[in-house]
Protein backbone atom coordinates (compact mmCIF):
# COMPACT_ATOMS: atom_id res chain seq x y z
CA UNK A 1 0.00 0.00 0.00
CA UNK A 2 2.79 2.41 0.92
CA UNK A 3 4.68 1.56 -2.25
CA UNK A 4 1.57 2.23 -4.35
CA UNK A 5 1.11 5.59 -2.61
CA UNK A 6 4.75 6.53 -3.22
CA UNK A 7 4.52 5.60 -6.90
CA UNK A 8 1.31 7.56 -7.37
CA UNK A 9 3.05 10.63 -5.90
CA UNK A 10 6.15 10.27 -8.12
CA UNK A 11 4.23 10.33 -11.41
CA UNK A 12 2.72 13.81 -10.89
CA UNK A 13 6.10 15.05 -9.66
CA UNK A 14 7.75 13.79 -12.84
CA UNK A 15 5.18 15.60 -14.98
CA UNK A 16 5.57 18.77 -12.93
CA UNK A 17 9.36 18.53 -13.05
CA UNK A 18 9.25 18.32 -16.83
CA UNK A 19 7.34 21.60 -17.02
CA UNK A 20 9.12 23.61 -14.31
CA UNK A 21 12.72 23.58 -15.64
CA UNK A 22 11.58 24.82 -19.05
CA UNK A 23 9.74 27.77 -17.54
CA UNK A 24 12.48 28.70 -15.05
CA UNK A 25 15.19 28.51 -17.71
CA UNK A 26 13.39 31.01 -19.92
CA UNK A 27 12.55 33.26 -17.00
CA UNK A 28 16.16 33.55 -15.82
CA UNK A 29 17.43 34.39 -19.32
CA UNK A 30 21.12 34.69 -20.30
CA UNK A 31 22.13 36.27 -16.98
CA UNK A 32 21.81 32.96 -15.16
CA UNK A 33 24.91 31.20 -14.05
CA UNK A 34 25.18 27.43 -14.01
CA UNK A 35 22.68 24.72 -14.73
CA UNK A 36 19.03 24.98 -13.74
CA UNK A 37 18.20 22.57 -10.88
CA UNK A 38 15.65 19.91 -11.75
CA UNK A 39 13.32 17.81 -9.63
CA UNK A 40 13.10 15.14 -12.32
CA UNK A 41 14.30 11.69 -11.30
CA UNK A 42 17.72 10.81 -12.75
CA UNK A 43 17.44 7.08 -12.19
CA UNK A 44 14.68 4.53 -11.73
CA UNK A 45 11.55 3.73 -13.71
CA UNK A 46 10.50 7.37 -14.12
CA UNK A 47 13.85 8.75 -15.26
CA UNK A 48 12.84 8.60 -18.94
CA UNK A 49 9.22 9.59 -18.38
CA UNK A 50 9.26 13.13 -19.70
CA UNK A 51 6.03 13.84 -21.54
CA UNK A 52 6.15 16.29 -24.40
CA UNK A 53 4.23 19.31 -23.23
CA UNK A 54 2.37 20.98 -26.03
CA UNK A 55 -0.05 23.86 -25.95
CA UNK A 56 -2.90 23.56 -23.47
CA UNK A 57 -6.32 22.81 -24.98
CA UNK A 58 -8.68 25.73 -25.43
CA UNK A 59 -11.86 25.62 -23.32
CA UNK A 60 -15.02 25.05 -25.30
CA UNK A 61 -17.40 28.02 -25.48
CA UNK A 62 -20.78 27.80 -23.83
CA UNK A 63 -23.61 26.86 -26.22
CA UNK A 64 -25.21 30.32 -26.00
CA UNK A 65 -22.03 31.96 -27.32
CA UNK A 66 -21.68 29.81 -30.42
CA UNK A 67 -24.07 31.93 -32.45
CA UNK A 68 -23.77 35.35 -30.73
CA UNK A 69 -26.52 34.57 -28.23
CA UNK A 70 -29.12 33.64 -30.83
CA UNK A 71 -30.52 30.15 -31.07
CA UNK A 72 -30.60 27.65 -28.26
CA UNK A 73 -28.76 28.50 -25.09
CA UNK A 74 -28.18 26.13 -22.19
CA UNK A 75 -31.59 26.77 -20.61
CA UNK A 76 -33.45 26.23 -23.85
CA UNK A 77 -31.52 23.06 -24.59
CA UNK A 78 -32.46 21.67 -21.15
CA UNK A 79 -36.10 22.64 -21.60
CA UNK A 80 -36.20 20.95 -25.00
CA UNK A 81 -35.20 17.69 -23.32
CA UNK A 82 -38.35 17.62 -21.19
CA UNK A 83 -40.92 15.00 -22.17
CA UNK A 84 -43.18 13.58 -19.47
CA UNK A 85 -46.16 11.26 -19.35
CA UNK A 86 -48.46 12.19 -16.46
CA UNK A 87 -51.11 9.64 -15.39
CA UNK A 88 -53.65 10.83 -12.82
CA UNK A 89 -56.47 8.86 -11.14
CA UNK A 90 -59.20 9.41 -8.53
CA UNK A 91 -58.97 13.19 -8.23
CA UNK A 92 -62.71 13.82 -8.18
CA UNK A 93 -62.12 16.83 -10.45
CA UNK A 94 -63.82 16.66 -13.86
CA UNK A 95 -61.28 16.39 -16.67
CA UNK A 96 -58.31 15.96 -14.33
CA UNK A 97 -58.10 12.18 -14.49
CA UNK A 98 -56.33 10.57 -17.42
CA UNK A 99 -52.96 10.21 -19.08
CA UNK A 100 -51.40 13.33 -20.54
CA UNK A 101 -48.23 13.97 -22.53
CA UNK A 102 -46.18 17.06 -21.68
CA UNK A 103 -43.38 18.42 -23.87
CA UNK A 104 -41.49 21.61 -23.18
CA UNK A 105 -39.41 23.67 -25.60
CA UNK A 106 -41.68 24.24 -27.50
CA UNK A 107 -44.71 23.41 -25.41
CA UNK A 108 -46.67 20.50 -26.78
CA UNK A 109 -48.54 17.34 -25.94
CA UNK A 110 -51.99 16.72 -24.54
CA UNK A 111 -51.51 18.19 -21.04
CA UNK A 112 -54.46 20.54 -20.27
CA UNK A 113 -52.15 23.20 -18.73
CA UNK A 114 -49.06 22.60 -20.87
CA UNK A 115 -47.53 26.10 -20.80
CA UNK A 116 -48.12 26.60 -17.06
CA UNK A 117 -46.66 23.14 -16.35
CA UNK A 118 -43.57 23.88 -18.46
CA UNK A 119 -43.17 27.22 -16.68
CA UNK A 120 -43.31 25.44 -13.28
CA UNK A 121 -40.69 22.91 -14.39
CA UNK A 122 -38.44 25.71 -15.66
CA UNK A 123 -38.88 27.60 -12.36
CA UNK A 124 -37.89 24.52 -10.35
CA UNK A 125 -34.98 23.80 -12.69
CA UNK A 126 -33.56 27.28 -12.14
CA UNK A 127 -32.47 26.42 -8.59
CA UNK A 128 -30.27 23.60 -7.40
CA UNK A 129 -32.68 22.69 -4.61
CA UNK A 130 -35.54 22.55 -7.11
CA UNK A 131 -33.62 20.23 -9.42
CA UNK A 132 -32.85 17.92 -6.51
CA UNK A 133 -36.23 17.95 -4.78
CA UNK A 134 -38.96 18.32 -7.41
CA UNK A 135 -39.46 14.64 -8.24
CA UNK A 136 -37.84 13.11 -5.15
CA UNK A 137 -40.15 10.82 -3.20
CA UNK A 138 -40.63 11.27 0.53
CA UNK A 139 -37.88 9.26 2.27
CA UNK A 140 -38.90 6.27 4.38
CA UNK A 141 -39.20 7.09 8.06
CA UNK A 142 -40.07 10.77 7.50
CA UNK A 143 -42.50 12.03 10.15
CA UNK A 144 -45.55 13.37 8.35
CA UNK A 145 -48.87 14.65 9.61
CA UNK A 146 -51.60 12.07 9.30
CA UNK A 147 -53.90 14.20 7.17
CA UNK A 148 -55.70 12.37 4.38
CA UNK A 149 -55.88 14.62 1.33
CA UNK A 150 -57.96 12.30 -0.85
CA UNK A 151 -57.57 9.22 -2.99
CA UNK A 152 -55.82 10.95 -5.91
CA UNK A 153 -52.73 9.21 -7.25
CA UNK A 154 -50.36 10.10 -10.08
CA UNK A 155 -47.38 8.68 -11.87
CA UNK A 156 -44.90 10.80 -13.82
CA UNK A 157 -42.53 9.05 -16.23
CA UNK A 158 -40.13 10.48 -18.83
CA UNK A 159 -37.24 12.92 -18.94
CA UNK A 160 -36.87 16.32 -17.33
CA UNK A 161 -33.90 18.47 -18.30
CA UNK A 162 -32.30 15.34 -19.72
CA UNK A 163 -32.69 13.32 -16.50
CA UNK A 164 -34.86 10.22 -16.20
CA UNK A 165 -38.00 10.63 -14.09
CA UNK A 166 -40.15 7.82 -12.73
CA UNK A 167 -42.09 8.82 -9.64
CA UNK A 168 -45.48 8.44 -8.03
CA UNK A 169 -47.45 10.92 -5.97
CA UNK A 170 -50.49 10.66 -3.75
CA UNK A 171 -52.30 12.67 -1.10
CA UNK A 172 -52.14 10.04 1.69
CA UNK A 173 -50.42 12.24 4.31
CA UNK A 174 -49.11 15.74 4.91
CA UNK A 175 -45.75 15.14 3.22
CA UNK A 176 -47.36 13.72 0.09
CA UNK A 177 -49.94 16.54 -0.01
CA UNK A 178 -47.11 19.10 0.11
CA UNK A 179 -45.24 17.19 -2.59
CA UNK A 180 -48.34 17.04 -4.81
CA UNK A 181 -48.97 20.76 -4.33
CA UNK A 182 -45.36 21.55 -5.32
CA UNK A 183 -45.99 19.75 -8.62
CA UNK A 184 -49.12 21.78 -9.50
CA UNK A 185 -49.81 22.53 -12.43
CA UNK A 186 -47.91 19.47 -13.71
CA UNK A 187 -50.42 17.61 -11.53
CA UNK A 188 -53.98 18.94 -11.23
CA UNK A 189 -54.90 21.24 -8.35
CA UNK A 190 -57.31 19.16 -6.26
CA UNK A 191 -57.46 21.29 -3.10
Amino acid sequence: MLRRLALSAVVPLAVLAAAVPASTATASGAASSGPVPSAAPTSGPFAAARPALGPLPMPLPLPGFLDDGEGTGAGEADEARTRLTVSVENTGVPGADGTFELECGPTGGTHPEGQAACDRLAEAGATRAGRQELFRETPEGTMCTMIHGGDATARIVGTWEGRAVDTTASRRDGCEIARWNSLVPVLPDVR
